[in-house]
């Protein structure tokens, strides 16, 4: 797994967008006892969705 942020994750509300689970932390929130760097504790990030 890459340290980076999250590549497919795109600013909230943004169209063609939905809510999706983090790959990094599989949803967990949790990385290493950490919060995820992808989704900031959340385990969920935003990313486009049918192409968009």
């Amino acid at each position: 797994m890459s340290d980076k942020a999250n590549p497919d994750a795109v600013p909230p509300g943004a169209p063609g967008s939905g809510e999706n689970i983090c790959r990094k932390c599989e949803g967990s929130g949790r990385v290493d006892g950490k919060d995820c760097p992808d989704c900031g504790g959340t385990g969920k990030v935003t990313t486009g969705i049918g192409g968009g």
